[in-house]
């Protein structure tokens, strides 16, 4: 039958996720080893070094991982000081969440290394390819969006 592969080798959601996940198994290799961080806990350094402060909730929102491992790694990253809590004045169950001085001198350390790893990489597609790549990107994030919102 068209448009359903037989392989798994095939399917391409598939292929996407074990794509991602030796990206991102490369580059939180170089920053596991240095820094003690498992992927969790950099994306959360991440997100909260490009955004500022958030509330966890944003954080799940936006690394789009499970409430449960958001709060390991916020607790995680707070017991070794490079994450700070504090209240949320417009929601008393919630507190906003901010890198540390010490979390955001990791940061930005890590980032040139992140970076370095991500050019080496993609070193392997034209800019163009890399422009296409997230446009592509874009759309079948918006597209899970839309399914999602149908399925509520």
């Amino acid at each position: 039958m068209p448009g359903s592969p037989t392989r798994l080798a095939d399917f391409v959601p598939y292929r996407m996720a074990i794509t991602s996940n030796a990206v991102s198994g490369l580059i939180a290799g170089e920053y596991r080893n240095e820094f003690g961080l498992k992927i969790p806990e950099w994306r959360i350094m991440a997100v909260l070094g490009d955004a500022g402060q958030l509330t966890q909730r944003d954080l799940v929102r936006l690394t789009l991982m499970d409430k449960v491992a958001v709060n390991r790694a916020c607790k995680i990253l707070e017991e070794r000081g490079l994450l700070r809590r504090s209240p949320n004045a417009a929601d008393g169950r919630s507190h906003h969440l901010e890198l540390t001085g010490e979390g955001r001198a990791m940061h930005g350390k890590i980032w040139p290394q992140a970076l370095d790893i991500y050019e080496r990489i993609f070193a392997a597609l034209s800019a163009r390819e890399i422009e296409k790549l997230r446009v592509l990107l874009d759309k079948l994030l918006s597209s899970v969006q839309a399914l999602e919102g149908d399925s509520r």
